[in-house]
């Protein structure tokens, strides 16, 4: 059975178009990240910190900025340890993530977020919290480098 040469061709780029997707995806890294946030909040709440993000063996230093709306209220310091997943070079960290969610401590408290960025980039991050904060809010988180 022969296949007409268009049908060939358009299979070809069809197999080829694929498998450069399936490439690109495996070509996705990750890196791990540390940082420190503190925040203060009164239904609008206002975070800063700053950390390391560690990506191919190299380390490089950045900042964390944020701010949040809703029900939330106190001052709280949270140390957060995890993973940048579905990232190409360094600068995929960067941008702004956001996320919905509730959590609490008095005292000491822990925390998990998942958080994507604009460029696909995945954070995975567990954390420590220290201090009276009370939240069920809206949240954007920015990381930079420095």
């Amino acid at each position: 059975m022969n296949l007409s040469t268009g049908f060939r061709s358009l299979a070809v780029a069809a197999i080829a178009t694929a498998s450069l997707g399936f490439a690109s995806a495996a070509h996705a890294d990750s890196g791990t990240i540390r940082f420190s946030v503190y925040k203060a909040a009164f239904f609008v709440g206002g975070s800063g910190g700053d950390g390391t993000f560690t990506f191919r063996g190299k380390t490089y230093p950045i900042s964390i900025g944020g701010v949040s709306g809703g029900l939330a209220f106190g001052v709280s310091k949270t140390y957060y340890r995890g993973t940048v997943r579905h990232i190409r070079n360094v600068r995929d960290v960067t941008g702004v993530y956001g996320a919905a969610g509730g959590g609490g401590a008095l005292g000491k408290g822990a925390q998990v977020i998942v958080m994507t960025n604009d460029r696909g980039a995945q954070l995975e991050l567990t954390g420590k919290q220290v201090g009276l904060q009370v939240n069920a809010d809206l949240s954007g988180l920015a990381i930079s480098l420095r």
